[in-house]
């Protein structure tokens, strides 16, 4: 701006939607990622001298990577130990950690009774290379591996070297950790993923599949909650939400309702506001009756499909009974959009404003955080977080049709058993007509001629 100018004129900027899975925060799943692109500017893969902390190598993953039982996520490691010949190479180890979960001691030398009399021989048995095989639910969705080069000097070193910085201990930059070979798949509601990641609101980092929901007129704290979950989730995927819609409301018609349709929904309120937890709560497992929240008894139909496909481990009444028993509570409710069946709703609500700004410390305890899980989560100040699961999960995700078979037969035992029972009983009466008809053309011959001549 010039002195006697009081504006300036800047063209329109058109902001790309972003793709599914492509925030910057998160580790890319098409090829295996080099450790040294997960650093920071600050952070190196080399320690000095013997008395240095561990490399840690922080990385955030999408909540609802998948593997098969058995599958496994590689790490290679390429390494280097001192070469120094006070090192005691039999007692120095690298220690590995994910997450603060031991995975592995990776030895100097090569292991091996081989190996062993080539390096007494005077042979080269540096080992320096490693490949781990993680399982997948060792990775979360906020990670970091720990890598320690655990020196330890001979019992006849000099002490003058154990103060000695100029050695150096590294992890090479071609180590890589491969995800490629995972899909994104998962059953939702899952509340753990919400708190860990914003997931799956940030499946397309800029929300433009999420709408946010507030009631008519809000409250300054519902304002003020619905931005610290939008910050939440932009610190989760290093994104601004430029693509977000908020509502204020719940619109029965136009496009404000079809865009409701075609997107997952954030919502934020208090028991206060009945007529619109009501009606969004209408077609969902839980019941708002004034400014009393519950849990809807399942039907008998209900009963019988959750019996059918071996979902037996729902709360409802649990639940329900936490709901009555306490006066001043906050949390969060998730469950399918009856507004389209592919998409989720997270409700967050509290009993008043003040218990609605206390999710902000509450989300930034580690211990309440890992309480956080299935649909139904209520935090109170005396018991802190219980979490239940009322309402069914459905699929949402990746797999080709010939996987969910698979997928589908896996996770329902008890209707795949009926399914095999009624099926064998209809090829066994089959049978049986088939055989009891042969047996009485054998015991009656002349009859059976008779009757083929006709």
């Amino acid at each position: 701006l010039t002195t006697d100018e009081s504006h300036l004129q800047v063209p329109a900027q058109t902001i790309a939607n972003r793709k599914p899975y492509d925030a910057p925060r998160w580790i890319n799943t098409d090829r295996p990622v080099r450790l040294s692109e997960l650093l920071r500017k600050d952070q190196s893969l080399t320690s000095s001298g013997i008395w240095h902390d561990a490399l840690r190598v922080n990385f955030r993953a999408a909540p609802d990577l998948f593997l098969w039982d058995g599958d496994t996520v590689p790490v290679n490691l390429h390494y280097r130990f001192p070469s120094e010949s006070w090192i005691d190479e039999d007692n120095s180890f690298l220690n590995v950690m994910l997450n603060g979960t031991f995975l592995r001691n990776l030895t100097v030398n090569k292991v091996g009774l081989l190996e062993n009399a080539w390096h007494r021989l005077g042979g080269d048995a540096r080992q320096e290379q490693y490949q781990l095989n993680l399982e997948p639910y060792l990775i979360y969705g906020d990670n970091q591996l720990a890598l320690y080069f655990n020196i330890k000097p001979r019992a006849d070193a000099p002490c003058g070297v154990l103060l000695n910085n100029n050695i150096k201990s590294r992890i090479e930059e071609d180590s890589w950790i491969d995800l490629s070979h995972t899909r994104h798949f998962s059953m939702l509601p899952n509340l753990s993923y919400f708190v860990g990641a914003s997931f799956p609101f940030s499946r397309l980092a800029d929300f433009s599949q999420t709408t946010l929901l507030l009631p008519e007129t809000p409250s300054d704290a519902e304002l003020s909650t619905l931005l610290d979950l939008a910050a939440r989730a932009g610190k989760a995927t290093g994104l601004a939400l430029t693509q977000n819609q908020v509502l204020f409301g719940l619109p029965t018609g136009g496009t404000h309702l079809a865009r409701i349709q075609q997107s997952d929904l954030l919502a934020v309120s208090t028991t206060g506001n009945s007529a619109f937890n009501q009606a969004m709560l209408a077609a969902s497992p839980y019941d708002a009756t004034g400014s009393a929240f519950g849990v809807k008894e399942p039907d008998t139909l209900e009963k019988l499909r959750g019996w059918l496909t071996g979902d037996w481990s729902r709360q409802q009444l649990d639940a329900d009974r936490y709901f009555s028993s306490n006066e001043a509570w906050r949390g969060f409710l998730s469950y399918r959009s009856p507004w389209n069946r592919d998409r989720l709703v997270v409700m967050t609500v509290a009993t008043s404003d003040d218990q609605l700004l206390r999710l902000h410390n509450d989300l930034s305890s580690a211990q309440i955080n890992a309480g956080i899980r299935g649909d139904t989560a209520i935090i109170t100040d005396e018991n802190g977080i219980r979490s239940f699961r009322v309402g069914a999960q459905f699929p949402s995700g990746e797999l080709p049709w010939y996987m969910m078979v698979v997928w589908y037969a896996n996770q329902h035992s008890v209707l795949l058993a009926v399914a095999a029972m009624l099926l064998s009983a209809l090829v066994g009466s089959a049978a049986w007509v088939m055989l009891k008809r042969h047996a009485w053309r054998r015991l009656n011959p002349k009859q059976g001629r008779d009757s083929g001549r006709k």
